[in-house]
């Protein structure tokens, strides 16, 4: 037996789009007149209804003739079956016009009721064709839609902010990836072009520094991506541990600098990669070392049970340093050093501006609450709270 495949038939009506995850949906009736059509039904049945029930109490009228009060008197007054069709014409009439400022009203009606969605979806469709820079900004009480407003409001400036800080993570990871690049080409250019006149054992150690620093960056790069897209491998441990694992690896740094160190360390069970965690303590202490006085200055480590939060532990590291501004969360910006987005003369103050960039995506992956306070006095104080076992 043959079997004959379906034609295939077009919908006219669905528009065509260049969106594979958007569905091609017949156009039908709008939200609008689907309104519009509702009240009209209402109100015509409403309508309806109450005549019937004037047409049903008019069937109680007695069946018989009536006469005028005086018998010598001519009666002109109508039988029930008179009064009976000239309600049923009058509710004729009474139903079309009901139908028509139905139709009317409900359109005006569900216009301004959706003036406000109308409002809405514009944006949305400047936001999908990438327009993030406007808001929507309904005014008026607060309802349904004004409720939508804000919230896609805030949808949109945060969408705004993660973008615009995407552009500059890759403007500056280029720029930083290109450094090294530059640099190595500069001297290698220089040893050609007079191959006599070089001291090449420096030259070869200038290159080893400038390629380590290109490594460091790439690997630090690569730590901060795979902290987006993986979950680590927690257990429980002790943040008092890793605290003074991490604190014994910056000691010889610290009494380079002049920086007394001081701790506070008691027990604070945790649950996370001790690896991770290490790390995000010896970033803390590294950006606490880099960004302090420049002689004279202190730090202060401390662990300890979260007293706000039971069942949390807590991980605080304090240091001296210059006045920060009352704001700082965008320190944890990538590639925002303390200085800015220049990188320090001093080579052994110099970092990658990623330190605290990490600290934060190793607490998000850790479903903790990082705390960044600027102190009156001068240099940072920053609070790591993190699920207990």
């Amino acid at each position: 037996m043959n079997r004959r495949s379906a034609p295939h038939r077009a919908t006219a009506a669905a528009p065509a789009t260049d969106d594979p995850a958007r569905p091609l949906r017949p156009r039908r009736l709008t939200a609008r007149m689907k309104l519009t059509l509702t009240y009209a039904l209402f109100v015509v049945v409403a309508g309806a209804f109450t005549l019937a029930v004037i047409y049903l109490a008019m069937r109680f009228v007695p069946n018989y003739p009536l006469t005028a009060a005086n018998p010598r008197d001519e009666s002109g007054a109508p039988s029930r079956q008179e009064i009976l069709q000239t309600l049923l014409k009058a509710s004729g009439l009474t139903l079309l016009l009901l139908a028509l400022v139905g139709v009317g009203g409900g359109w005006f009606i569900a216009g301004r009721v959706l003036r406000p969605l109308q409002d809405i979806t514009r944006a949305a469709k400047r936001a999908a064709d990438g327009s993030l820079d406007h808001r929507i900004g309904l005014t008026g009480p607060r309802d349904e839609f004004t409720d939508l407003s804000d919230t896609f409001d805030t949808m949109l400036a945060r969408l705004q902010r993660s973008f615009d800080a995407q552009q500059r993570f890759a403007a500056n990871a280029s720029h930083e990836l290109r450094t090294p690049l530059a640099i190595n080409r500069t001297m290698l250019d220089v040893a050609t072009a007079d191959p006599d006149g070089q001291d090449y054992p420096r030259l070869v150690a200038r290159l080893r520094e400038t390629n380590q620093r290109g490594i460091e960056v790439t690997d630090a790069l690569l730590q901060l991506s795979a902290l987006d897209h993986t979950s680590p491998t927690t257990q429980p441990l002790d943040l008092a541990d890793t605290a003074q694992e991490a604190l014994d690896l910056v000691r010889e740094e610290a009494w380079t600098r002049g920086i007394t160190l001081s701790t506070d360390i008691h027990p604070a069970p945790a649950t996370g990669d001790g690896v991770l965690l290490r790390q995000l303590t010896l970033n803390l202490l590294h950006n606490a070392l880099r960004h302090n006085l420049p002689t004279g200055g202190s730090l202060t480590l401390t662990t300890e049970p979260d007293p706000a939060h039971p069942g949390r532990a807590v991980l605080t590291v304090t240091n001296t340093g210059p006045l920060l501004p009352d704001t700082v969360d965008h320190l944890t910006e990538p590639f925002l050093r303390g200085s800015g987005r220049l990188a320090e003369k001093d080579p052994a103050r110099r970092g990658h501006g990623l330190g605290l960039a990490i600290v934060a995506g190793v607490v998000r992956a850790h479903h903790g609450d990082l705390t960044l306070t600027p102190n009156p006095g001068g240099g940072l104080t920053a609070r790591v709270s993190l699920p207990g076992r």
